[in-house]
């Protein structure tokens, strides 16, 4: 990287003992040559180009530049703290054995490691176990719901400080904090099963035509257990500050620490990480649910999993996840401030040379005091082409959690599946798909060296490939089966819109229990609904006779006639053969909409100066996460809600949970929001390719040689930034 007459860019200039003579060269001299890996090459540059240079002979600086006040050991000390490497070990501890985890590749290592660990709690264990705590700490799903969003909320508040103080930090004990944040955040969250006591089994519901059943009365009751709730918010408060970190300032050291070319395969495969995360907790979390919850106290009970009453042990899973977080901690603070590498300054001058080119101060003091924050703050709202590759990806993250949170309910509905299957193949879409189009992204970037535009448009073309398929939700819609009450009147009696009718007016049924069953290709509400009197809870899945709802036909067959068999638990099969054609075309939408992630998150470090990375990383995450990740599920929610045809309501007349939608509309209401969404990606990430002003040609940088480097880099503005930085 040397001239004979230059230096590289002052920024990137790894440590070395010469740099203070390096620093009195003449700012009009100062040149980066793109250098070849001859070293030939050197001796056919002019001749002029190759004579020494004359030491200074006064002992005052001559450049207008170095003021007379800047000292030589404070030029030394900015110098040494700019790029401090060494080896991998804690203070004097530094075995030849470990100095292997020394390289980008230990480090993704241990960036993996904690991104599933994060995603295992995070998108997994607390997801699969709300509807759980729910129960067992008698909350209302507004409550459980705000747990869900405390996670969110902590990353907003804390993404612009964490990145912004972060950027000229030690990034890998950063790391380490959020090692140990997570493992905390796991730990607290966990505490209630401690401290609440046994679980005590309420009474079985009957779920059969009961003449002589009481009628229920309103009733309403608090209970103590609903204060948890504060602890297991502070538990995902905890979850939040661990998981800030880990998206800004590790994505930026990955970034940091390798070639161009290289950086979105890298950044993709922990991204990948995470996704695998999820997967890897809802496997784990529905595994423990089959364990009684209070296995620890040593209770058993002889209820089962079919029981409603049953609750799983929830908490395992987080005291697992608490004790490998912190086995992470020591490996994190164990890593240099930099990694060791002699080719540091052509990284950072190959990523330098793409910034976009504008007429803002890309050079304000940054990092040093609170006071720099806001002018940081506005340097990067400025930056037009920054901004809308945020509000792209926050389009973006609208649609992937909005699908995340409710495609189970759409199979569910759609293709009259059972909840934990739908939930099932819900996973086996959208994990291996997330996961797969975040290691392709990033793989196709690296493998043909993309430059920054060009990557923003393999992001846009990703897109809209997305975009087309979307209209899968148009060919999948399925019309509902019948279901009495609802749709299909009982044997010609009864209103619809009423679930009551003649024939079992008299079982005293309650609307607050969806336990469906299907008799004569006719899906009940619960046997109660369908007049049943005697189940059978032998047989699996259990059937029931006796159902005066139910009429008998001619085409039951000789045994089911002998045994009395009239309806079975479970909802009826449907005469919709969509869903395999659909699952396959979902799963390569999934694949184009998370190729475009890794390719976005590049353009965003390129596109920004060298030194805001991690805040720019900070703030696409917290406008990500207010524009998109909160909002996302509540729109979708809302929007479901107002496909539904039959609503819970409970004894004291309160709306509750939807029972039954309307397929057709949810159908079209999910394409409806997927193309709106899209749209707005594609035309944000078009507007970003429109405004972004690459290099002038001069400082182009060649991603087909690894040691290309700029060329016409000024070195007089480095310097007085380092004085100013002071």
């Amino acid at each position: 990287m040397k001239s004979a007459k230059g230096i590289e860019n002052l920024a990137f200039v790894p440590s070395s003992p010469d740099i203070l003579r390096r620093l009195s060269a003449s700012p009009s001299q100062i040149e980066v040559s793109a250098l070849s890996s001859d070293p030939q090459r050197e001796n056919s540059q002019p001749q002029e180009l190759q004579k020494p240079q004359e030491p200074q002979k006064s002992p005052e600086p001559s450049l207008p530049s170095a003021p007379p006040n800047v000292s030589e050991e404070k030029l030394r000390s900015l110098s040494l703290s700019e790029f401090e490497e060494g080896p991998y070990g804690w203070r004097n501890f530094h075995p030849q054995c470990l100095q292997r985890c020394n390289t980008p590749g230990g480090f993704l290592l241990h960036y993996c490691l904690l991104a599933v660990t994060q995603g295992i709690v995070v998108n997994g264990l607390v997801n699969i176990s709300i509807s759980t705590v729910e129960k067992r700490y008698e909350m209302k799903s507004s409550l459980t719901g705000l747990i869900s969003s405390s996670y969110d909320i902590s990353f907003c508040l804390l993404s612009l400080f964490v990145s912004f103080f972060g950027e000229r930090g030690h990034k890998p004990r950063w790391l380490a904090f959020a090692a140990f944040m997570i493992g905390l955040g796991a730990l607290v969250f966990s505490l209630p099963q401690f401290f609440s006591g046994e679980y005590k089994l309420g009474s079985l519901f009957e779920d059969t035509c009961v003449t002589t059943r009481n009628s229920t009365s309103c009733t309403s009751s608090t209970s103590s257990l609903s204060n948890y709730l504060y602890v297991f918010i502070l538990g995902q408060l905890l979850l939040g500050a661990g998981g800030t970190p880990l998206y800004t300032l590790g994505t930026a050291f990955l970034d940091d620490s390798v070639p161009t070319h290289k950086s979105s395969l890298y950044i993709g495969t922990g991204y990948a990480m995470s996704i695998l995360g999820p997967a890897i907790g809802y496997v784990l979390g529905g595994q423990l649910l089959t364990i009684y919850i209070d296995v620890a106290m040593g209770e058993s009970t002889d209820v089962t999993e079919d029981d409603p009453r049953w609750l799983g042990a929830w908490w395992i899973g987080f005291l697992l996840s608490w004790i490998f977080a912190w086995s992470l901690v020591i490996p994190f603070s164990c890593f240099p401030k930099h990694l060791p590498g002699k080719h540091l300054s052509k990284i950072q001058a190959g990523k330098t040379s793409q910034a976009h080119q504008s007429n803002s101060n890309a050079d304000v003091k940054f990092g040093k005091s609170i006071k720099d924050f806001p002018a940081a703050l506005k340097n990067l709202m400025k930056n037009a082409v920054f901004m809308c590759l945020v509000l792209s990806t926050s389009s973006e993250a609208l649609i992937t959690t909005g699908f995340a949170t409710f495609l189970p309910k759409f199979i569910e509905n759609q293709f009259g599946l059972t909840s934990s299957f739908a939930a099932t193949l819900g996973g086996a879409v959208l994990i291996p798909g997330a996961a797969l189009g975040q290691i392709l992204g990033g793989f196709l970037v690296s493998k043909f060296k993309m430059t920054c535009k060009n990557t923003m448009k393999f992001a846009l073309f990703t897109s809209g490939v997305a975009l087309t398929l979307s209209f899968v939700f148009i060919y999948a819609k399925c019309e509902n089966e019948p279901f009495a009450g609802v749709s299909e009147s009982y044997n010609g009696t009864g209103e619809l819109g009423n679930l009551i009718a003649p024939c079992n007016a008299n079982c005293n049924c309650s609307r607050s229990y969806y336990y469906p069953v299907c008799g004569d290709g006719v899906q009940y509400f619960s046997p109660c609904f369908a007049g049943c009197s005697n189940p059978v809870a032998h047989r699996k899945p259990k059937v029931y006779y006796n159902c005066s709802c139910i009429e008998r036909k001619t085409e039951i067959t000789s045994a089911a006639e002998t045994f009395g068999f009239e309806a079975k638990a479970g909802k009826c099969e449907t005469h919709c053969a969509k869903l395999p054609i659909f699952l396959c075309i979902f799963f390569i939408v999934i694949i184009f909409t998370f190729m475009a992630g890794t390719p976005i998150t590049v353009s965003i470090l390129r596109c920004v100066n060298h030194r805001q990375r991690s805040l720019a990383l900070g703030i696409q995450f917290m406008v990500l996460r207010l524009l998109g990740t909160i909002p996302g599920p509540i729109i979708f929610g809302f929007t479901i809600d107002s496909t539904c045809i039959l609503w819970d309501i409970n004894d004291c007349g309160i709306k509750g949970a939807c029972w039954i939608y309307d397929n057709i509309k949810m159908a079209h209401m999910l394409v409806a929001i997927s193309v709106t969404c899209k749209v707005i990606t594609m035309f944000f990430n078009g507007f970003a390719i429109f405004l972004y002003k690459p290099p002038p040609s001069a400082t182009d940088v060649s991603f087909h040689k690894e040691n290309a480097v700029v060329t016409n880099v000024l070195a007089e503005q480095d310097l007085n930034k380092i004085v100013k930085e002071g």
